[in-house]
């Protein structure tokens, strides 16, 4: 008997498995012209939203569409490892059982971090068939799945080989919280109300004050100069004579340079290299020393002194506090400043001297750029993406790549541990005392090369030759420069 309401659940029920079984949406047809899309991997760090429902939508209707037109459409399924986000993620895990991953050391977290992977794969998975989604299952990839692992490594070994990936110490964006490195554009920079110090040194050949204003006073005892613009008549008596720090007594240098505003505050300025980027680039003009006052996680380090231990701003407070009663504070503002945020953890961002591996980015963006202009160039739609686009690689600047985690791609460096010499390739070598290096790269590195790593290559396969360049890609604007600018210097 006919029922009386339509009943989608029961209608549907097991349709799409049966779909799935009797291969209806798997590629491969060779009498037809090839026609690809390769899906936006989501996250495995928690379930698909409303966002990914429409964008998929959209692909959804797109293979559908070509199907029926006569195509041998692959919609390539697959998800992404998402690095930093997924580690949080089994950190706050771990945190609620009461222990930290350095309690179970990297292989136990590297366990529960794939038992992690597995459990919201599963859940993906159930939603897209919920959505009813054409997707090829044959095909689907992971960014941390064996063959995608060889493409990273083949890729950083390549770009090595070829001078655009290099080591060098230079001011990052630090994450105390993951403790990590991150990139500037996982980087959330919001206008928070915050103060700025004006304090009092005294010039110790002359007796003079000088007013120096900060908004980070717990970085002064990494402080290694005091600079004024060489045309400022106000302070030029005193160059080359010395400030004394009030934070822990040292003679600071005082310095001229015509980067220095006159116009900003009071055109005096401390210079500490390791916590400050455009300090940095004085400190290698003048060859000035980097120390670092903080430890990774956030804390003062031993150049604090009594502060030692303390989280950077319980230091910033306590400093202020003890200035005041000393004397050494002239006055405080209220100051609103943009503040870098990490896109991850939601913490402070702190500017930090390290150690880090950086692509050589103008080379790549010039190339993808002057491919724009020619027939093979990514069309946008709506074109005015473009723009944003092409704004990004002109503006471009280098990209560091690594990342203080356990959970990502193992970076395939190697320092042998008698002669500090450095050995990239995809393997260790076979004779010699070699360490690999203990950081990941970033999930972009790998999710740059989801176009073409999916389908096989650096293996030259069937797929690789018959669905690459893709057809289309559907995602969203905000991943333009995240994403799409990355893929597309990557097929270079």
């Amino acid at each position: 008997m006919l029922e009386t309401k339509y009943d989608h659940k029961k209608v549907e029920a097991d349709r799409y498995q049966d779909w799935i079984q009797k291969g209806y949406f798997t590629a491969g047809d060779l009498s037809k012209k090839p026609y690809c899309i390769v899906i936006p991997p989501p996250n495995v760090t928690g379930k698909l939203h409303l966002g990914h429902a429409w964008d998929t939508t959209i692909q959804d209707i797109l293979s559908r569409y070509k199907r029926l037109q006569g195509f041998d459409v692959l919609w390539l399924p697959g998800m992404d490892h998402a690095g930093i986000a997924t580690q949080a993620k089994v950190d706050a895990r771990l945190k609620e059982e009461g222990i930290s991953r350095y309690d179970i050391g990297r292989e136990k977290f590297l366990e529960r971090a794939w038992a992690w992977k597995e459990e919201y794969a599963s859940t993906i998975r159930k939603q897209w068939a919920k959505l009813g989604l054409s997707l090829d299952y044959t095909r689907e990839r992971f960014t941390m799945d064996e063959g995608l692992s060889e493409a990273v490594k083949q890729v950083f070994v390549d770009l090595y080989n070829d001078g655009l990936i290099y080591q060098g110490e230079r001011i990052i964006n630090w994450d105390p919280e993951a403790m990590t490195a991150l990139s500037n554009i996982e980087v959330e920079h919001k206008e928070i109300m915050g103060y700025m110090y004006y304090f009092k040194y005294k010039v110790q050949e002359t007796g003079d004050t000088l007013i120096i204003a900060t908004t980070r006073p717990e970085t002064m005892f990494a402080d290694q100069a005091i600079f004024v613009h060489p045309d400022d008549t106000r302070y030029t008596h005193l160059v080359g004579k010395h400030a004394i720090n009030p934070a822990n007594g040292e003679e600071l240098p005082i310095m001229a340079d015509d980067y220095i505003d006159m116009d900003f505050g009071t055109a005096v300025m401390k210079c500490t290299p390791a916590h400050d980027p455009n300090d940095f680039q004085l400190a290698k003009k003048y060859n000035l020393k980097m120390p670092i006052c903080m430890n990774p996680d956030g804390t003062m380090n031993a150049l604090a002194g009594k502060y030692e231990g303390m989280y950077r701003f319980e230091c910033r407070k306590a400093l202020v506090e003890d200035f005041e009663k000393a004397g050494v504070v002239d006055h405080i503002e209220e100051h609103p400043h943009q503040v870098g945020h990490s896109e991850r953890t939601g913490v402070i961002v702190e500017p930090y001297l390290s150690k880090q591996w950086f692509v050589k980015m103008k080379p790549l963006a010039e190339e993808v750029l002057k491919n724009q202009n020619g027939e093979q160039k990514i069309s946008f739609v709506p074109s005015r993406f473009n723009h944003t686009f092409e704004q990004w690689l002109e503006n471009i600047e280098d990209w560091c790549i690594s990342r203080q985690l356990w959970w990502g791609h193992r970076i395939p460096a190697w320092t042998n541990q008698d002669t500090k010499e450095i050995y990239v390739g995809k393997e260790a070598p076979t004779e010699g005392n070699w360490i690999q290096d203990e950081d990941v790269l970033d999930t972009w590195f790998s999710s740059a090369l989801w176009p073409f790593s999916t389908l096989g290559w650096p293996e030259k396969t069937a797929d690789l030759e018959r669905y690459f360049p893709n057809d289309v890609l559907v995602t969203g604007y905000d991943i333009i420069f995240f994403w799409v600018a990355r893929m597309a210097f990557q097929t270079r």
